[in-house]
């Protein structure tokens, strides 16, 4: 078991540096805030839109909702995290988590539904922007985006879960099945919130260590060239574009996929959550890998290249193309879905320094979420008038091409 907080130096009985541990309980902290939290969903759409005579509409804004409580928590986090600390901050939105969800399994109506899944992602996203601003200050840049990435391997594990999981629920269950994978999910967020409340620290030095690699957390970020102040702001902004893109877009996929191979390529709910899982499945190395690998080439080309994958995974699923390429559609996306949050957390360290991570990710994230909100509610509204979810993914393609372009002129980090 890991020693409490203590201010008297590391615990030598541990055979790596803490950081790692911070780094495993971000990954379940974020398993259960994200992964439980949010990407259940997309599982458990068709049989509880089923059971509640839910529209396609009615599924978009139950989305939305969970997204407009997120952006509520991200648009609070920094004054949150500075009274209380990321991690009473990120015990307390996992708590959130649970209680909403467990609730959610008893629900009788859209309007509960919609009422309780806006406090879940109330509780997500003030769980997940502190769980990735920590990552600035136990890591050092050079790698700051592989552990980043390690983390965002929790929604994956989470989606590879409730694929395998709910399915087997309904078929045991019936039509209600759905409550218990419900009360489930929330039973598991609250496990999550005790790892993380034994777990977690704030800092470094509040074990006596220096962040991983080395890299003193108060050092400023090295310079990105023309005037600080006027520089920065420009990169945050560029930044913010290209989450916004990244949360518009990718929103409307794991909302929608399960319910589009269901009801309209004809899946039965078992196939589709083989689907769902592999998704998952890929998405373990997608973090790590593209997260290290924007250590290496840059965070600008790291995150051309992921848009440009996710733009063939969109197309692939728009057009009226044989079952195949619905297989290579779930690859693609699923080997580059974590990457961008995970190139992101890492381009504000570098940028803004290890201090304003925290703050400035918040700031990305809010970006991240009004993308977030307006992607499944458009789309939903878009398949109820045109019969169908093509055009709402091929309008996810064009938005996501457009974001490679953007990202081609990030500015490069030049070491100072």
């Amino acid at each position: 078991m890991f020693e409490p907080a203590a201010t008297s130096g590391p615990d030598r009985r541990l055979p790596f540096h803490y950081g790692w541990a911070v780094v495993v309980a971000g990954i379940v902290a974020v398993f259960a805030c994200l992964g439980m939290g949010r990407f259940a969903l997309g599982m458990l759409l068709p049989s509880m839109g089923q059971s509640l005579a839910l529209s396609h509409g009615d599924m978009g804004a139950i989305s939305t909702a969970n997204f407009v409580g997120y952006m509520a928590a991200v648009s609070l986090g920094g004054r949150t995290v500075a009274r209380l600390g990321a991690r009473r901050t990120i015990v307390a939105g996992l708590l959130m988590v649970a209680l909403s969800t467990i609730a959610v399994s008893r629900a009788e109506s859209f309007a509960q539904v919609l009422a309780l899944y806006l406090i879940t992602g109330y509780g997500s996203g003030a769980a997940n922007v502190p769980v990735m601003g920590l990552i600035a200050h136990w890591f050092g840049r050079k790698v700051r985006g592989r552990a980043a990435g390690m983390v965002m391997t929790g929604p994956g594990a989470a989606i590879m879960l409730s694929g395998a999981v709910v399915p087997a629920i309904n078929a045991a269950q019936g039509a209600e099945g759905w409550r218990l994978a419900w009360l489930l999910l929330g039973l598991s967020v609250l496990a999550a919130a005790a790892f993380a409340l034994l777990v977690l620290r704030n800092h470094p030095s509040e074990l006596g260590l220096e962040p991983v690699a080395g890299e003193a957390a108060g050092q400023p970020a090295a310079s990105t060239g023309g005037h600080p102040t006027v520089s920065r702001r420009r990169i945050l902004g560029h930044l913010c574009v290209l989450y916004a893109a990244f949360g518009f877009t990718y929103a409307i996929y794991v909302t929608f996929i399960v319910t589009a191979l269901v009801q309209e390529h004809g899946f039965p709910e078992a196939t589709a959550g083989r689907f769902w899982s592999w998704i998952g499945f890929l998405s373990l190395a997608s973090g790590p890998v593209f997260g290290g690998l924007s250590d290496r080439i840059g965070r600008g080309k790291g995150l051309m290249m992921v848009f440009a994958f996710q733009t063939a995974a969109y197309l692939l699923v728009a057009l009226p193309l044989p079952e195949p390429f619905l297989f290579a559609s779930v690859a693609l996306f699923g080997l580059v879905v974590w990457s961008i949050p995970s190139i992101m957390a890492a381009a504000v360290g570098d940028y803004l320094g290890p201090e304003q991570a925290a703050s400035a990710f918040g700031t990305v994230t809010v970006a991240f979420a009004v993308g977030q909100i307006a992607g499944p509610a458009l789309a939903g509204r878009m398949a109820d008038a045109m019969g169908g979810f093509s055009a709402s993914f091929a309008m996810a393609a064009l938005i996501t091409a457009a974001a490679v372009l953007v990202a081609a002129f990030l500015p490069v980090r030049h070491e100072g």
